[in-house]
C-alpha cells in the first residue's frame, strides 16, 4: 500500500473514530452506520480524484459534491426518482424541510434525543464535512499534524453535548486514531530522506539499536496518550472540561430539561422490546382501579414528522391543579391515589390518573406543569427515581349518549387541536370519511373509527417498524400492522381529518392488581392513545388498540340520551376489542389474557429490534448499488495500474532496467509493451503492422515528443528490436522502466486535459481485460463442451454397442 494510501485510510478511521463521541446524543445509534459509509464513500473519491490530473482544489470539492449527494439520498427520499436513488425536483425542498425540523429538535429536546431524520440529517452532515476537512489537510495537502483541529472540534463538540453520558473512552479513541495518522505520515516523511541504513549484523549500531530508535516516535505518542488518560484520574476533579463535562449550568435551564423528553421514542422501544421489570406501584380508593390508565402526558402538535408537545411554556408546580380543560362540572367524586416510583423507571414525566385536581410531592422544584395538555415534566433526570407521590384525580363518567348530545367544541380548541400538515397523505382523510360516512355526531364517528380499528382486519404487531409521521401513518393504513403508537397516531389524525380535537397521549394500562388494593405496574404496560375533546367533559380517553388496554365505560351503546354526565358506576366496563382466547398455561394470569400477551411473549421480543446498528432497506440498497457502480467504474483504472506496476517492477527496483542488471526477453517485451498502451491511453491507438522502430517514430510524431522522451522511446524500440530480431546471447542493461517513465511523461505533456483524466479514469487500453475474459470465457466454453462430449461418449458409448448387438442378433 502506497504512502497516500495509508494516509487515505488513516484520515478516515481518525475521523470515524472521534465521530464516536457522538453516539450517546441519540436514543439510538443507527445513523452511526449511515456516518461511517459517508466517511468511506468521501476517502474513496478523494484517492481517486487524487489519482486524475486535477488540481489540488478540486479534490474537497468533488467530495463536497459527493457529500451533498449522499445526503440527498439518505434525507430526502420523499423528493427522490427510482425508489429513493436517484434525487428528484422536489429533493431539495425535502431536504430544506428536514433540515428545519431538525433546527426545531435542537432547541425542544435535551440529550439523549430522539433520532428524528432532522437530528440525524445535522449529524451525519457533520460528520461528512468534518471527514472532508481531514482528508482534505491530511491527505491532499500532507499536513497531518492540522487535522488534529477538526477532530479536536468534533470531540469537544459531541463530548460536550454528551455531558454525564460522555466517556474517557471516546477520548482514548479519538486520540488513537490521531496518532496513527501521524505515525503514517511520519513514515513517509523519514523515507523521503533515502533508504535508512540499518548496519551489519556484526555492527554496534546493529538492528537492535536502529528499531528502538524506529520505535521511538511511537513510544512517545503511546505515553503521551496514557497520561492523558490517567491525570484526570490522579488531579482533583473540576466540574467542567473536555473528559469530564460538569453539570453546573444544569440548574440553570431547567425550563429546557423539562422538554428534553420524547415520550413516544421512549415508549416505542419499551413497548418492542418489553421486560417484566417492576416500574411503579400504586393504591386507588376506586372499585374502578383495575380500569384506570396512568397517564404520563399528551402531545398536541403533528408536524408530518411526529407528534410532539407544543408548548414551550411550563409553570411552577402548585399544589392545586387548574381546571381541566372543557370539564363543565368539577364538582364531583374524586379518586385517591398513592404512588411509589422505583428506579428502574428513569427519564419519565409524572404518572397519573386523568384528569389530576392535586398533587403533593416531596421535590416540588423538581417538577414543572404544562398548562396545555396538564403534564407535568421534570427539571432534571434524577427527579423521578424513587419518588413518593399523592395525587387526587376527577372521577368524570359520561355516558355515550351525554357524549352524542355534546356541544360543539370552541372555535379556538378546534383551531389548535384539529390542525394538519399540509403533506398529510391523502388516504387518511379519504379512509376516515369512508368509516365513518353512517355516523351523525362527533362521538358516532369516534366509536367508528374505534371499532374499525379493533375489526379483524388489523393485527397487533411490535416487530413493525416505529414512527407516527405522515409516511408512517399512510404505510400503517396500507400494512394495518403495529402496535399502540401507530394506532394512537393515526386514529388522532383521522380525528383531525373529520374537525374532531384530538391529542396522543401516553402512559401506563392499568397495573397488576397485587392484594389489598395494591397495583404493579411493568415495562409491559406502556401504552398510547388518542385523546379526542368533547364539550362539557373535556378530554376523553378511546381505545383503538385491538387486544391491548380497557375500553372506557362511555363506549357503551346506551340509547337514552341522559341531561347529565352519571356521578357512579352502573356496570362493569365492557370492551368491544376482540378477547383472546383462554389459555391454560400456568404462565398466563387473567391481567395478561386481557392484555393479549399469552403465547406470543416471545416472539414479540425476539423480533422487535428498534436500537439496530443496521440502516433500512432503502439505504442499504442505495448504498449497494452505489458501492457497485463505483466499483465497476474503478476496475479499468486499478486493472491498469495494477499491470503497469507488475510490467515496471513496482517502481523500477526489481524490473525491467531499474539498475545496471541483465534483462530478460520478458522484461523488455513488459517495457515495450506499457509504451504501447500508454500512449494508446493518450490517444494513440496500436498499429500490429509496424515494426518497434516505425512505432517509435510514429509515437514520436504524433505526440510531438521533446528529445528525452523521444530518445527513451528510441532505446525501447532499439532494445525490443534487438530481442525480437537478433541472435541469441545478447543482453539488455539499459534502465528501461525509467525509460518507460520518460516517455509517459511526454506523452502526458503533450494531451490535453481531458486525455489525461480519461488514461487514468477510464484508459481505453483497458478493452485487453475484456478481450482476455471474453478469450478465458470461450477457452472455458469449448473446455466444458469438449468435456461434456466425452462423458456423453463415455455414457452412451455402452449403451449404443448393447443396442447394435441385439439388431444384428436376429438378422444373424
Amino acid at each position: 500500500m502506497t504512502t497516500r494510501a495509508k494516509l487515505t485510510v488513516y484520515s478516515a478511521l481518525a475521523t470515524a473514530l472521534a465521530s464516536l463521541c457522538l453516539t450517546p446524543l441519540l436514543t439510538t445509534r443507527s445513523w452511526i452506520t449511515h456516518a461511517f459509509l459517508v466517511i468511506a464513500v468521501i476517502a474513496a473519491v478523494g484517492a481517486g480524484l487524487r489519482r486524475s490530473p486535477l488540481y489540488r482544489w478540486t479534490v474537497p470539492v468533488g467530495q463536497l459534491l459527493v457529500l451533498f449527494l449522499l445526503i440527498l439520498i439518505g434525507f430526502a427520499g420523499s423528493g427522490s426518482l427510482l425508489g429513493g436513488l436517484v434525487p428528484g425536483p422536489s429533493s431539495l425542498r425535502a431536504l430544506d424541510r428536514v433540515f428545519g425540523s431538525g433546527l426545531d429538535d435542537i432547541q425542544q429536546y435535551a440529550i439523549p434525543a430522539p433520532p428524528n431524520a432532522g437530528l440525524r440529517l445535522i449529524l451525519v452532515t457533520s460528520v461528512g464535512l468534518v471527514a472532508v476537512v481531514v482528508d482534505t489537510v491530511a491527505v491532499t495537502y500532507r499536513r497531518s499534524a492540522l487535522a488534529g483541529l477538526p477532530l479536536l472540534a468534533l470531540y469537544s463538540v459531541g463530548n460536550g453535548l454528551a455531558g454525564d453520558r460522555g466517556s474517557w473512552v471516546w477520548f482514548g479513541l479519538a486520540s488513537a486514531g490521531y496518532l496513527v495518522l501521524l505515525f503514517a505520515e511520519g513514515q513517509d516523511r523519514v523515507s523521503r530522506w533515502g533508504r535508512v541504513f540499518r548496519g551489519n549484523s556484526n555492527s554496534s549500531l546493529g538492528t537492535d539499536s536502529t528499531r528502538a530508535v524506529g520505535l521511538g516516535g511511537q513510544q512517545v505518542g503511546i505515553l503521551a496518550l496514557v497520561v492523558a488518560l490517567l491525570l484526570p484520574v490522579l488531579l482533583p476533579h473540576w466540574d467542567s472540561g473536555l473528559l469530564h463535562p460538569g453539570s453546573a449550568a444544569a440548574g440553570k435551564n431547567a425550563i429546557g430539561a423539562a422538554t428534553s423528553l420524547d415520550p413516544l421514542v421512549s415508549l416505542e422501544s419499551e413497548v418492542t422490546k418489553p421486560t417484566d421489570n417492576e416500574l411503579l406501584t400504586y393504591t386507588l380508593d376506586s372499585e374502578l382501579a383495575d380500569q384506570i390508565y396512568l397517564r404520563t402526558g399528551a402531545l398536541d402538535q403533528f408536524d408530518g414528522t411526529n407528534w410532539r408537545l407544543g408548548s414551550t411554556t411550563v409553570n411552577d408546580l402548585q399544589t392545586t391543579l387548574p381546571t381541566p380543560e372543557g370539564l363543565r362540572d368539577v364538582n364531583i367524586p374524586r379518586i385517591e391515589g398513592d404512588f411509589q416510583i422505583s428506579d428502574r423507571l428513569e427519564k419519565s414525566w409524572l404518572p397519573m390518573p386523568y384528569p389530576a385536581a392535586s398533587v403533593q410531592l416531596p421535590n416540588r422544584a423538581d417538577w414543572k406543569l404544562d398548562p396545555l395538555t396538564r403534564t407535568v415534566v421534570p427539571t432534571n433526570d434524577r427527579a423521578i427515581r424513587g419518588l413518593r407521590y399523592h395525587v387526587s384525580s376527577l372521577d368524570v363518567r359520561p355516558t355515550a349518549n351525554d357524549l352524542r348530545t355534546a356541544a360543539a367544541a370552541p372555535q379556538d380548541i378546534r383551531d389548535h387541536y384539529t390542525g394538519l400538515p399540509s403533506d398529510l397523505p391523502p388516504v387518511v382523510a379519504q379512509q376516515a370519511r369512508e368509516v365513518t360516512a353512517k355516523a351523525q355526531n362527533d362521538y358516532d364517528r369516534a366509536m367508528a373509527l374505534v371499532n374499525w380499528f379493533t375489526g379483524p382486519q388489523f393485527q397487533y404487531d411490535t416487530a413493525v417498524a416505529g414512527g407516527t409521521g405522515s409516511n408512517a401513518i399512510a404505510v400503517f393504513l396500507r400494512d394495518r400492522k403495529g402496535f399502540c403508537v401507530h394506532f394512537a397516531s393515526t386514529m388522532a389524525a383521522m380525528a383531525r381529518t373529520l374537525k374532531i380535537p384530538s391529542r396522543v397521549a401516553v402512559g401506563f394500562t392499568p397495573g397488576d392488581a397485587k392484594g389489598g388494593n395494591v397495583y404493579s405496574v411493568t415495562g409491559r404496560m406502556y401504552h398510547a392513545w388518542p385523546e379526542l375533546y368533547f364539550a362539557g367533559y373535556g378530554w376523553l380517553r378511546f381505545e383503538p388498540t385491538p387486544s391491548r388496554g380497557v375500553q372506557p365505560r362511555y363506549t357503551e351503546q346506551s340509547t337514552t340520551p341522559t341531561a347529565a354526565p352519571t356521578q357512579h358506576p352502573t356496570a362493569g366496563a365492557q370492551s368491544s376489542a376482540p378477547v383472546p382466547a383462554p389459555t391454560t398455561s400456568k404462565d398466563c394470569d387473567a391481567k395478561q389474557r386481557q392484555l393479549g400477551e399469552c403465547g406470543g411473549r416471545s416472539k414479540a421480543v425476539s423480533t422487535a429490534s428498534d436500537d439496530s446498528w443496521l440502516l433500512s432497506g432503502q439505504v442499504l440498497g442505495t448504498a449497494a448499488t452505489v458501492a457497485l457502480v463505483i466499483a465497476l467504474l474503478l476496475v479499468p483504472m486499478l486493472w491498469r495500474a495494477a499491470l503497469r506496476r507488475r510490467r515496471l517492477g513496482g517502481g523500477g527496483r526489481r524490473g525491467p532496467g531499474g539498475g545496471p542488471a541483465e534483462l530478460t526477453d520478458a522484461q523488455v517485451l513488459a517495457a515495450w509493451d506499457e509504451l504501447i498502451d500508454s500512449a494508446w491511453d493518450l490517444g494513440i491507438p496500436p498499429d500490429e503492422s509496424c515494426t518497434p522502430r516505425s512505432t517509435a517514430r510514429r509515437i514520436t510524431e504524433k505526440a510531438e515528443l521533446d528529445a528525452d522522451s523521444a530518445a527513451a522511446t528510441g532505446r525501447l524500440a532499439l532494445a525490443t528490436e534487438r530481442v525480437l530480431y537478433a541472435p541469441s546471447g545478447q543482453v539488455t542493461t539499459a534502465p528501461l522502466a525509467a525509460d518507460v517513465r520518460t516517455a509517459r511523461q511526454g506523452l502526458r505533456a503533450t494531451a490535453g486535459r481531458v486525455e489525461r483524466a480519461r488514461a487514468v479514469l477510464l484508459p481505453p487500453s483497458s478493452a485487453q481485460l475484456w478481450w482476455r475474459i471474453s478469450d478465458a470465457l470461450r477457452t472455458a466454453r469449448t473446455a466444458i463442451g469438449t468435456r461434456a462430449g466425452r462423458v456423453s461418449a463415455a455414457v452412451s458409448g455402452p449403451v449404443r454397442r448393447v443396442l447394435s448387438r441385439r439388431r444384428r442378433g436376429p438378422e444373424s
